[in-house]
């Protein structure tokens, strides 16, 4: 069994092309699955804490999830700059607008893409179509890539930390220093609670009540992808250029896995002492919190660098390079089989239900059996990725 999971890997790992850069596929792949990973417990009753988010300030390893994947969003771009130099700048600028919509248009299908089969009351087009939630993981990607594709494209080394900076001081400016008010007419400034900051206000105030995802937040409706908190959203992915910048330079593997796991330490333990002014929190994006997940991204790069190009180990990266490769179809994939589990019933539940209270829980408990229902999932997930990178099919926007 040993011998065949060997041949496995190592047929993945010849496929492989030896022009990229392995480390950050291996990231990418462990990101992404992470992410499916915590969205498909058996029951979001029985979560294990690490893989629950922070209930508002703090953090846990779930926090991080998505911010790696920002960040290596900028890192992929800066990679794969000089060929989009190559088109000429408004034509490098049109792709990136073109792929930021159809991104964005995935992230509104997953929305779209359900109904309640076992309520005869359910009216889609007032509860989902009327109610759509505008923003979400894959639109926030989209914004991010475009805005980010603008700064790769016009600014230098210098103006890229330029950007950063400006963009988390413009964040900060508002939430500290904008007054804002509420419908009594009662006025805030500076807040930076639960459905109660300028980020709310703004979410409340552009998107409304209804198309967010903390609809009941009080006073003020938001939503944890919301408008104001891409700017320094933006900010995580331009720090990806930057550790981009740093690996594409003429140095040595140890000298650029030093100048990581450097910057990373620098950059968490600067972000922990800011946290006791300025919180960390992922569903605000604060700065503290761009700070601190690009630093741990940094950090696990920076072990994915040792453990695949310097100690050479290779197969335990092997299922991680078959999800990372088909990253967009692998989330995809996962949501829309997520929601079809939701919408089938088994008499008056859904199926998912029903496999976690008829299988995973009497066999393994109420924590194990939800998270062997996830790993279940992945494992099925793993079958499909495979077949598509063993034919060389990737899933392009």
């Amino acid at each position: 069994m040993f011998a065949a999971i060997k041949r496995h890997c190592q047929a993945i790992l010849s496929q492989t092309p030896t022009n990229r850069l392995l480390a950050l596929d291996v990231l990418r792949g462990l990101t992404i699955t992470a992410m499916i990973l915590v969205n498909n417990p058996g029951s979001w009753s029985y979560v294990y804490g690490p893989l629950r988010h922070a209930e508002w300030h703090g953090w846990t390893l779930t926090d991080l999830i998505f911010p790696f994947f920002i960040v290596i969003v900028g890192i992929s771009l800066q990679l794969s700059l000089q060929r989009q130099q190559l088109v000429g700048k408004a034509a490098a600028i049109k792709q990136a607008l073109m792929r930021s919509a159809k991104l964005y248009l995935l992230g509104l299908f997953l929305v779209l893409f359900y109904y309640n089969f076992r309520d005869a009351n359910y009216s889609y087009i007032e509860q989902k179509l009327m109610a759509v939630r505008a923003l979400g993981v894959l639109q926030r990607i989209a914004l991010v890539y475009f805005c980010t594709v603008l700064i790769a494209l016009s600014c230098s080394t210098r103006g890229r930390i330029t950007a950063i900076f400006g963009l988390c001081a413009a964040y900060l400016g508002a939430m500290y220093w904008l007054p804002y008010q509420d419908a009594q007419g009662q006025q805030f400034v500076g807040l930076f609670e639960f459905g109660n900051s300028f980020a709310a206000w703004l979410d409340n105030a552009a998107l409304g009540a209804s198309h967010v995802y903390y609809a009941k937040a009080t006073p003020f409706a938001f939503d944890p992808e919301g408008l104001w908190s891409t700017l320094p959203a933006i900010a995580s992915c331009v720090s990806g250029l930057l550790i981009a910048q740093w690996l594409q330079a003429d140095r040595s593997v140890v000298q650029k896995l030093r100048g990581l796991l450097l910057f990373g330490i620098i950059a968490v333990w600067l972000a922990e002492l800011w946290h006791f002014t300025l919180p960390i929190n992922k569903a605000l994006w604060t700065p503290s919190f761009v700070l601190l997940s690009s630093g741990y991204c940094a950090i696990a790069l920076a072990a994915c660098l040792y453990l695949c190009d310097v100690k050479k180990y290779r197969l335990w990266a092997a299922p991680f390079i078959v999800f990372g490769a088909n990253a967009i179809l692998f989330y995809m994939f996962s949501g829309i089989v997520a929601r079809l589990l939701g919408m089938i019933s088994v008499g008056s539940v859904s199926l998912q239900s029903w496999l976690f209270n008829t299988i995973y829980q009497p066999m393994l408990g109420d924590f194990n059996g939800s998270l062997g229902f996830a790993l279940s999932f992945l494992a099925v997930s793993y079958i499909l990725m495979y077949g598509c990178y063993k034919r060389g099919y990737i899933f392009k926007v």
